[in-house]
Parts: structure tokens; sequence; C-alpha cells
């Protein structure tokens, strides 16, 4: 426990004393929200469409940035799970994972605390996230109370408990340092893309809604979307929930299981 802790400090620590590159990963869902939601919305009224009965009728809310604006949330955990891949190859690269290999600290702990801090990091980052697109014009459902948001960052630390296992896993697989880098650089757009993150299922070509029917975003997305934009709840909302725990202790177990295998002084 005192290694985890110890590591989880530290992987905290880099976070919040390098501002700029707080700013960095805060800044680009933001860009998003301003120059695709806001211009989506704009661009769709001036083509002398019927304004929120149009965006009610595809998107199930009253206008495209709201329904765009909560998709960004599992948006940002894509990215900070990245990151914390990536802290992996720049440990090993400064040759700190090697000098923690040669202590006694557990490698399961070395895995957790990676996992750990960004589940803390992204929760903080998506209420920043929240918060912005409040201010921007985010329109919550009638019947949105904040106990609701309990449920959306229960569906985030789900879905960054899976994903950061994965980069991770795939991280401490490679001993090239760049694989990963190229990997998770590539896995970035495809993953936001086939999703329902922007758009919505019914709209998507078969193969691209094959994809999303499996991509973990989607039913984290979906999540968040019924807890503060539909009313009422859908019968999906549970689904998505038990999807999202199947997909953590899935891939939760499996990075666990494989940082003995791979983690080798």
């Amino acid at each position: 426990m005192r290694g985890f802790v110890a590591l989880t400090s530290r992987e905290l620590e880099k976070w919040y004393k390098d501002p700029f590159v707080f700013s960095l990963t805060l800044i680009q869902p933001i860009i998003w929200m301003v120059l695709f939601g806001r211009d989506f919305n704009f661009s769709t009224l001036i083509q002398g469409m019927s304004g929120a009965s149009f965006f009610q009728e595809i998107f199930g809310t009253s206008d495209y940035f709201s329904y765009m604006a909560v998709g960004m949330l599992p948006f940002v955990v894509v990215f900070m799970t990245m990151v914390s891949g990536m802290s992996v190859v720049w440990d090993r690269r400064a040759g700190f994972l090697a000098k923690v290999l040669s202590t006694p600290v557990r490698r399961s702990s070395i895995i957790l605390s990676k996992v750990f801090s960004t589940i803390v990091r992204t929760l903080v980052q998506a209420v920043l996230v929240f918060v912005a697109a409040l201010a921007l014009g985010l329109h919550l459902g009638v019947n949105f109370n904040p106990l609701m948001l309990v449920g959306v960052f229960a569906a985030l630390v789900l879905l960054s408990i899976g994903l950061s296992s994965i980069f991770i896993t795939i991280a401490i697989r490679s001993r090239n340092p760049e694989t990963p880098v190229a990997l998770m650089n590539l896995l970035n757009l495809p993953l936001l893309f086939a999703s329902n993150a922007l758009f919505p299922l019914a709209y998507m070509p078969d193969w691209i809604y094959l994809i999303a029917s499996v991509n973990p975003i989607t039913y984290a997305t979906d999540a968040a979307r019924q807890l503060l934009l539909y009313e009422p709840f859908g019968p999906s909302l549970g689904f998505d929930f038990l999807f999202l725990g199947g997909f953590a202790l899935l891939f939760g177990g499996i990075g666990l299981a494989l940082s003995h295998s791979f983690l080798s002084k």
C-alpha cells in the first residue's frame, strides 16, 4: 500500500505541477465544443430548418451543442488514458521504471497507481469541461438534479479503468518507445468518430455502426446523455453501466495479470 500511495502521489504531482500541460488537455475538448458544436448549431439554423424541433427529432435534445458537449466528457477520458499509457514510456526512457522494479514494490501497484491517478485527473478535467459547457450554452434536462452527476462520473470512472488498463498494457508490452505513442495517436480519432459522441448511431453506415456498438465510449456517452439530457431515462441506461462494468473488470484484470509478465528489471 505504501508503494501504491507513493507512486500515485508522484503521478499526480507531475500533473498539477505542470500547468501548461494541464491547460492543453483542458483546451482541446473546449475547442471542439466552440468550433464544432456551436458552428453546427448555427449552420443548421441558417439553412432554414426548424431549429429545436429538428434537433429534438434527430438528437433527442433541443440543440446539437448540448448533444455534442456531453459527448466531450468521454473524449476527455480517452485523452487522459492515452497520457497514462505514454507515461509508462517516459518512465522507462528516464530510467525511473527500472529503479521502481528494483524495489520490493508490487508490480500490480505500478499499474494501479497509474490507473488511479488517471481516474483522478479524468474527473477533475471532466468537471471543468462540464462547467465550460454550461457557460457555452449546455441545456440540461428539465428534471436534472446534481445527484445525476454522480452517475455520469461513475460511467466515466468505469470507462477510465478499462481504457487506461488497455493503453498501459500496450506500453509495458512494447520495448520500442515509439510504438505505443504511434498506436495511441492512431486510435485517438477513430475511437471518437466510431462512437455516438458526435452523431447518433441510427444515422451511421452499417460497418461503422457495428464498430460503435462495441465501442465503450458509446455506452459511456449514452449513459451521460440519459442522465443529463434525456427525459425519462431509457431502459438502456442499466445496460450501459453493465457493459462499462464488464469492460472495466475485464481489461483491468488483464492489465494486472500482464503486469507480472511484462514488467521486468
